[in-house]
């Protein structure tokens, strides 16, 4: 497996902020803790550098929404125990608020004990079916999408594309089942078969024997990461590009991974919430303020990262800092009060999005680049399926 090079550069860049109304800030002057804890180390590390790097984009001389934040990263290096265990040590220490965890199976690790300690938590990448319905929780936030929904959106983008027999691979975890449930709750065709791949898997010739024989209109696959990036280059090396089309959501194709599988990322449709091609003001700003800070191009997670920092921003504001005053934070944190660069944002009663969704394809602009256009918008304030189950205290 191609392993990515991870920078571990803590710069801090800066952007303006809408400014929004709120009391005083707290008189102790000490900074509220962040437990931050994401996926540093192994192929997947540079989703993590990511995250993190789009999280102090949106900080500004150490503060969000004009309050001193101090955070605390930790690397799990993809260890629900490493990551369980970093969280409860800084639970015991005091810190009230966490974020940064990147994969579903490690977040199922670290969600339950936050919530015991009465902490908060804010995701900003996975969005897990299980603690969207019966087990949601008032402390509980998702700032990126719900699992399902998103592959909900592939699903409507394969019925655009015509495909009436689509074959289905993802990694057998919580995110990889959650992804192929959403896809098959929306699409209108024949499933071809379903295939469930180790979560590290690097040699996919057997997954890709099966698709040349069961002859789908086109393939959906779901690998984030380092997978992914083989995933790409073995199915453009098989030759089946040329006779089985493939659908992803964004995860499967990021900005990072087009530099690491060139060519073979051309032609590809996605389903997404954003791409740098977005044409909103916010998302601009973004992206070029990303650029000139860390010199590459911003990934969609760093783009959630960014989104999520902001949205904590307009709760802390509201507080004062003061995240003690637990019932004002969380109903701040509800209103989602700030600029998303997606476009629209709201929380369902779960607390999980209501967003926009689109058909994009990977193609060269003018200059030759490969980038992620948007074709078509294919859902309009989407929410999830599991928000009616969700009975919150």
């Amino acid at each position: 497996m191609m392993t990515l090079p991870i920078t571990r550069r803590l710069a801090v860049g800066t952007i303006l902020a809408t400014a929004l109304a709120g009391p005083a800030f707290a008189q102790d002057g000490k900074p509220v803790r962040i437990g931050f804890i994401t996926t540093l180390s192994t192929p997947a590390g540079y989703i993590g550098e990511d995250i993190r790097d789009g999280f102090q984009l949106a900080m500004k001389d150490g503060k969000l929404g004009d309050a001193p934040v101090k955070l605390e990263i930790e690397d799990d290096s993809l260890k629900p125990a490493n990551a369980k265990q970093a969280a409860d040590r800084m639970a015991q220490s005091g810190v009230k608020l966490f974020t940064g965890v990147n994969f579903s199976n490690v977040l199922a690790a670290v969600v339950p004990g936050v919530l015991e300690s009465g902490g908060f938590y804010v995701s900003l990448n996975p969005g897990p079916s299980v603690f969207a319905g019966e087990k949601c929780n008032k402390n509980y936030f998702v700032a990126s999408y719900q699992n399902d929904a998103f592959h909900e959106a592939a699903g409507l983008s394969a019925n655009r594309l015509g495909y009436k027999k689509v074959m289905l691979l993802a990694p057998n975890y919580q995110a990889g089942r959650d992804a192929l449930e959403g896809f098959k709750r929306t699409f209108k065709g024949e499933i071809a078969g379903e295939i469930y791949t180790k979560l590290d898997q690097t040699d996919f010739s057997v997954e890709l024997a099966r698709v040349r024989s069961a002859q789908p209109d086109a393939i959906y696959q779901f690998h984030p990461g380092g997978a992914g990036i083989n995933f790409a280059k073995q199915y453009a090396n098989s030759g089946l590009t040329k006779t089985v089309p493939m659908l992803i959501p964004s995860f499967s194709m990021d900005a990072r991974m087009i530099g690491a599988t060139g060519e073979a990322a051309d032609g590809i449709y996605a389903s997404a919430m954003w791409t740098t091609e977005l044409d909103n003001p916010a998302s601009k700003a973004f992206v070029e303020a990303f650029r000139k800070a860390y010199s590459r191009t911003p990934t969609m997670y760093a783009q959630q990262a960014y989104d999520t920092a902001n949205l904590i921003g307009s709760a802390l504001k509201a507080v004062g800092g003061d995240i003690g005053k637990e019932a004002e934070f969380r109903a701040a944190l509800r209103k989602a009060q700030f600029t998303a660069v997606r476009g629209k944002f709201s929380f369902g009663p779960n607390q999980h999005p209501i967003q926009d969704y689109y058909l994009t394809k990977f193609a060269k602009n003018g200059s030759g680049e490969i980038v992620q256009t948007i074709v078509e918008k294919v859902a309009q304030d989407y929410g999830d399926a599991y928000a009616a189950r969700c009975k919150m205290d």
